[in-house]
């Protein structure tokens, strides 16, 4: 009896000892493998200001570059590569739909046509029968990635991109969605790829058919979302987002003018009065008068940069309602020190991801600024004919990207690049970056075109 209990426990701790070493070793291997890639090396852009003009074009110079530190070549499949744009160079080497299709309008500006046609083709290339497009397309798990930046390794980019469709807290992504249709179709008006439009008009149909399924019940016309779904996806958004509402009109408004384009009449009526039906219902349950902007959602009434931002921007604000939103966002100094503030005021704690909290990055999407939220708080501005405070805005985006040398993701009240133990600012991260360069070249378009109609007034008093 006492020979067969030691067999037993012989057998068992042999058993763990063998366990434990085959762990010990997958995780030696695992590391070591992380260990091997190259070295991160810093994207900031130390040239000396007296090289250019002025401090704004040395600004745009490092912008650009920011940008360009996020295109890579990687594998859709074993035997077929495109130009991508990452969302950033660190911590997010991998392409997101949202970032990816903001950044679409400074690489526009930049002239990367061809890296916007190549991440739109392999967005389209894992399109879902239904018509959903990936949230982002990645090559590792969140894990390794992290690993790879505590540890200064560069992530590989040899690995095929494998889609994912949902988001970290596991809901569909909607703005994503509407974003990367309004991509392909600013894409094809602007460039001239007559190929385009024929080849993958069908799937932006279809994923506009997709995004359909998200009405909410009690009201046709709005998009109902998940929390924690949008880009502020560390903050429990749920219901009628202001944001996601406006990107689906935009979405909807650009599908109306294409299809006229393409001479299809009928479904260019349709996609305008969805339109017509998504801003009604946008004015109608999300503006407040007596707070003078449009609330974060029906049950939020914190003013959200993001939305009402766009909804100047893009037109969906009347100009009564632009004046008092960037009024209101002026004395809450939303755009102070680094423009601009994602919330006045902020989200309630109970919001707030546990992730962030226990991380140390509350603030996130509440008090924190991001640039390209900054940019187009410029075009707003710029657009309502708010040269001046514009100014502001633009200078400041240019102080604190000559001061940091590169586009960082995110800043904290006191203008410092956000960092906590466990994570630090991306940089360079190519949203901000792409939106800074579209924004400035928007600014720079209206204010020669003030000196222009000034030199002809001047002209005409002579």
């Amino acid at each position: 009896m006492k020979s067969n209990r030691q067999n037993t426990g012989f057998w068992s701790g042999a058993a763990f000892g063998m366990l434990t070493g085959m762990v010990s070793l997958i995780s030696f291997q695992y590391l070591a493998g992380i260990l091997r890639e190259p070295r991160l090396i810093s994207n900031a852009v130390f040239s000396r200001e007296d090289r250019f003009e002025n401090k704004e074009t040395l600004a745009m110079f490092i912008a650009a570059e920011s940008l360009k530190a996020g295109i890579q070549t990687r594998f859709i499949t074993r035997n077929m590569s495109r130009r991508i744009l990452h969302a950033g160079y660190r911590n997010f080497r991998e392409s997101w739909a949202r970032d990816f299709s903001f950044a679409s309008y400074g690489l526009m500006a930049a002239g990367q046509v061809e890296v916007i046609r190549d991440t739109l083709e392999a967005f389209f290339w894992y399109q879902k029968a239904d018509g959903q497009l990936p949230v982002k397309l990645h090559s590792m798990d969140v894990t390794t990635r992290f690993l790879h930046s505590v540890f200064g390794r560069e992530q590989s980019t040899l690995r095929p991109l494998k889609p994912k469709f949902k988001s970290g807290h596991g809901a569909p992504s909607l703005d994503g969605q509407a974003l990367l249709v309004i991509s392909a179709l600013q894409y094809s008006s602007q460039v001239d790829d007559p190929t385009f439009l024929s080849r993958y008009w069908n799937r932006i149909t279809l994923a506009m058919q997709w995004l359909k399924n998200f009405r909410g019940k009690t009201d046709g016309n709005l998009l109902y979302q998940e929390a924690y779904a949008d880009w502020a996806d560390s903050v429990a958004r749920k219901g009628h987002v202001l944001y996601t509402n406006v990107v689906y009109w935009k979405a909807l408004t650009e599908m109306a003018r294409t299809a006229a384009s393409l001479d299809l009449h009928g479904e260019a009526e349709q996609y305008s009065e969805e339109a017509k039906g998504v801003s009604r219902a946008i004015n109608e349950r999300l503006w407040k008068p007596k707070l003078g902007y449009f609330a974060t959602s029906e049950k939020l009434d914190n003013l959200s940069s993001d939305g009402n931002l766009l909804a100047i921007a893009w037109g969906l604000a009347k100009p009564d309602q632009a004046e008092s939103i960037l009024k209101v966002m002026e004395e809450a100094g939303m755009a102070e020190p680094v423009p601009t503030r994602v919330a006045y005021p902020s989200y309630p704690s109970e919001l707030i991801a546990l992730e962030n909290r226990v991380g140390g990055l509350a603030n996130y999407h509440t008090d924190a600024s991001w640039l390209w939220l900054g940019a187009w708080h410029l075009i707003a501005l710029t657009q309502s004919g708010e040269m001046e405070q514009a100014a502001q805005i633009l200078e400041r985006i240019v102080d604190v990207i000559v001061k940091d040398r590169q586009v960082h993701e995110v800043h904290g009240p006191d203008g410092e690049p956000l960092s906590s133990f466990w994570y630090k600012s991306e940089a360079p991260l190519t949203w901000n970056a792409g939106m800074v360069l579209y924004a400035q070249q928007i600014y720079e378009k209206q204010q020669r075109m003030d000196e222009n109609v000034l030199s002809v007034l001047g002209n005409m008093v002579e």
